[in-house]
């Protein structure tokens, strides 16, 4: 009877025919990006279309949801927020500045073969990125402490500077965050670019030397050029990482508050109304609000770097 079951002339078709569907070349390639499209609608797509949704109303608990139309993105002209858009402008700008000069620079010179240990000085400076952002935020929270005995006051003491209270004003506070972003990013960045460095063919470096090109105009007009795809991407995850900052702050400030909110981003501006104050309708309405800016100024660097050109690159 056994046999019968599996030689039946009925089943042998139905398992030929479900064999050939999924053998088939129109479905196997939506098989294969099934899990990114599923992962995308439950955990990219429904999120942003709740949060739009949440921007419009008022909450105040599960059961006590009231929709009031542009109030949120009205009560958004307010001194906080333009002080944390402005914080987190800046943040990104000092970023952006240090981390992508720097590490081409190191980059080119890595990539020397003059140099001597070049792996081990990439994994070195790759190290940090592998590294808790919260661990490393209360290393520097401890390292740029006020104190005199501090890591950073104490060489600066040997050097004959008074200590800075570095973590309780503007610029210093501002300084402090970047140096931290630079300290975590800078050998990712380096990796980048050292993997661009090895697009460009060196027949065009031994073509510009035997013209007699000095290596500051084989830079220029090799280097950049070849680079330029990599300074793209670079400074679009950077625009992104500048402007969704909110680890780094919380780790140096214990917190989302900071002494004159001068460590204020728009995310900390975000967990600070959405879950501190409980007005999720708030915090969603600012949340769309650093997506459009995220968005706009992504899409300006685009347009000036001319990636919207058929010459693009």
């Amino acid at each position: 009877m056994f046999d019968d079951v599996v030689t039946s002339p009925d089943l042998k078709p139905r398992a030929g025919v479900k064999k050939k569907f999924f053998n088939s070349k129109e479905v196997v390639p939506y098989i294969f990006v099934l899990p990114f499209i599923i992962s995308f609608l439950v955990f990219f797509l429904y999120p942003m279309i709740s949060t739009v949704i949440m921007s419009f109303q008022e909450i105040a608990g599960p059961e006590d949801v009231k929709f009031i139309g542009l109030d949120n993105y009205k009560n958004l002209f307010n001194e906080h927020f333009f002080n944390a858009l402005s914080v987190t402008t800046r943040y990104t700008f000092w970023t952006i500045l240090v981390l992508i000069p720097l590490p081409i620079a190191l980059a080119v010179f890595l990539n020397s073969k003059s140099v001597i240990g070049s792996n081990f000085f990439r994994s070195a400076l790759f190290i940090p990125a592998l590294t808790s952002v919260i661990v490393a935020g209360l290393f520097f929270r401890l390292a740029f402490g006020e104190q005199e005995t501090t890591l950073v006051n104490a060489i600066l003491g040997k050097l004959g500077i008074s200590p800075v209270v570095w973590l309780q004003g503007k610029h210093t506070a501002m300084f402090v965050m970047v140096v931290l972003c630079t300290w975590r990013w800078l050998g990712v960045n380096i990796i980048y670019f050292l993997s661009g460095l090895q697009g460009i063919p060196a027949e065009l470096y031994e073509s510009a030397s035997i013209d007699g090109a000095n290596a500051l105009q084989k830079f220029k007009n090799i280097t950049l050029p070849g680079l330029k795809p990599v300074i793209i991407y670079v400074l679009t995850i950077s625009v992104y990482g500048g402007y969704s900052m909110f680890a780094e702050s919380f780790a140096l400030w214990g917190g989302p508050r900071s002494p004159g909110e001068i460590g204020m981003t728009l995310v900390n501006y975000i967990y600070q109304q959405g879950f501190n104050q409980n007005d999720l309708g708030f915090g969603s309405a600012v949340g769309i609000t650093l997506l459009l800016i995220v968005m706009i100024v992504n899409l300006v660097q685009l347009k000036f770097m001319g990636f919207f050109r058929k010459e693009g690159y």
